[in-house]
């Protein structure tokens, strides 16, 4: 942020505050109403109260003077004024706060997601976060790579299989390529998830159980998303081509829909068999 930026973000912080704090009534909280209020929702000694915080403090905040909040204080104002997703996002980076925690239920996917994914059945399409934790998929995606989709929750993850599995058991067959760019897009990635518990947790297992992991997450290389060729060798159906192709959505918060598109014709014909066949063989 720069010197600049800084006054601006404080003020629209302490006018968000306000506007947040006025929609809430007393009796929303369980407070009395009390008499002569003279202005809606609830006073700053109250959201202070509420949230566990200092009245001084909280008030200096509101006033968009230049002081530090940290995690757990945003955290409890959040939850005392009530914040959505969206809203609570926002508060945080009018804080600059370096990284939101992920509050329970954010990988939780609308329903039209999942229509939306059988819907392309028969190309292999699934959800993933920022993490490459896998969210959801079709079944053609199930049927090409069974072994990810067979994992418990705390283990599906794309990168981390593809890191720790053994070389037999890896859906991607063009690895030199793929693995770098999917770390660097890691890299970038966690930049908005400093010190997140959930981030530095995953980073520091993948680390410790790969040292090629490690290896290419010291190079700091940074990727975005976008569309990429690759291979993928199945024991029964053989060599796919496909061209993934992200897409963000709009919730939960960095999620994107990745959709596999055969590059030739016979990887078509291979994904249309494997459709067909979903317990024959497996990915190697």
């Amino acid at each position: 942020m720069t010197v600049l930026e800084a006054p601006l973000r404080r003020s629209m912080l302490a006018s968000f505050l306000r506007s947040r704090r006025e929609k809430i009534t007393p009796q929303d909280v369980g407070l009395p109403p009390g008499t002569r209020r003279r202005t809606p929702g609830l006073r700053r000694e109250e959201v202070a109260l509420l949230a566990g915080v200092g009245v001084t403090w909280y008030t200096w905040l509101e006033q968009g003077r230049p002081i530090n909040a940290s995690v757990q204080v945003l955290d409890a104002i959040a939850r005392t004024l009530r914040l959505d997703p969206a809203e609570r996002a926002h508060l945080y980076r009018l804080a600059d706060v370096p990284g939101m925690p992920e509050p329970d239920g954010v990988d939780v996917l609308a329903p039209e997601v999942r229509t939306i994914l059988d819907s392309l059945d028969p190309l292999p399409a699934a959800v993933y976060n920022a993490r490459y934790d896998l969210l959801a998929w079709n079944e053609t995606y199930a049927a090409l790579f069974s072994a990810l989709v067979r994992q418990p929750p705390a283990s599906r993850n794309a990168l981390y299989q593809l890191f720790t599995a053994p070389d037999c058991c890896t859906a991607v067959y063009n690895m030199d390529e793929e693995l770098p760019h999917m770390v660097a897009g890691l890299r970038a990635s966690s930049a908005g998830h400093l010190n997140e518990p959930a981030w530095t947790d995953f980073i520091g297992r993948l680390s410790r159980e790969s040292a090629e992991f490690a290896r290419m997450w010291a190079t700091h290389d940074v990727a975005g998303p976008g569309v990429r060729v690759k291979l993928f060798k199945h024991s029964a159906a053989g060599l796919i081509r496909a061209t993934s192709t992200s897409l963000a959505l709009p919730s939960p918060p960095e999620t994107r829909l990745v959709v596999y598109t055969p590059g030739d014709d016979e990887s078509r014909d291979r994904i249309a068999w494997l459709r067909a066949h979903p317990y024959e063989g497996h990915v190697h």
